[in-house]
């Protein structure tokens, strides 16, 4: 069985080096489902680490329907991937109603060839489990990580058994989701060829701040937020 380690920094990932991971998902910011990390980061992990890297391809936090401004920058991101040897991409695309984006999705796998190409975990949001699953199926994906549209993996483990089932073999079912050294022995018994996980420790960094730099309304998947034209107008007229 395979471990996938979710690696935040240079840090992360050079620990699932050292710890033995069989590769990494590198992104960046965890509190927000990750995104994709920045070019320093990626560039000094390749440079510098051996284990094989998957390299998440979301331009935002928020929802997986993205703008034609940010397909671009997520097509940018994927061929920059490509030219610095990562060995996979995981990237996809949903519509409105959260369903897959097919047309999107697919030429995001085409772009990612001859690289693995794994869906995320946007496919919990998929309303339809089992359409979704054909859809990737269809399209070629290699790989779709989920939790099996429950909080956690272990919660969604009969969801997951059920995918892997349906899958056929035609792609791999990567259970992702709270995933630990405690439960992950579900997973093997049910027979799942890999597992993803971050298995994080926290630590205090420094003495608490005198304010925070978090800002609530900006966690919320059901909005996104913009610079706004009129109120930058406004700004600028009542200081010049």
């Amino acid at each position: 069985m395979k471990l996938e380690i979710c690696a935040n920094s240079y840090q992360s990932a050079k620990n699932a080096q050292i710890a033995g991971a069989h590769r990494i998902e590198l992104c960046s910011e965890l509190a927000v489902g990750g995104i994709t990390p920045s070019y320093g980061l990626l560039k000094k992990v390749m440079h510098e680490l051996s284990i094989d890297t998957f390299v998440l391809i979301r331009p935002r936090s928020g929802n997986f329907n993205y703008s034609d401004v940010e397909f671009e920058i997520m097509k940018s991101n994927i061929q920059l991937c490509k030219e610095m040897g990562c060995k996979g991409i995981v990237s996809g695309v949903l519509n409105k109603d959260n369903t897959i984006d097919k047309m999107r999705t697919k030429e995001l796998v085409s772009l990612s060839r001859p690289l693995s190409f794994t869906f995320h975990r946007g496919f919990d949001w998929v309303p339809n489990i089992n359409n979704g699953l054909s859809d990737l199926i269809d399209l070629g994906v290699d790989r779709i990580l989920t939790s099996g549209q429950h909080a956690s993996a272990k919660e969604g483990i009969d969801q997951l058994v059920s995918l892997k089932e349906k899958a056929q073999n035609k792609l791999i079912i990567l259970p992702g989701g709270g995933v630990s050294a405690t439960n992950s022995v579900i997973f093997k018994k049910a027979g799942f060829a890999e597992i993803h996980a971050s298995l994080t420790t926290m630590v205090t960094a420094n003495t608490p701040p005198p304010i925070s730099m978090n800002s609530n309304k900006h966690f919320n998947e059901t909005s996104l937020g913009f610079s706004d034209i009129d109120k930058i107008k406004e700004l600028l007229k009542n200081i010049q």
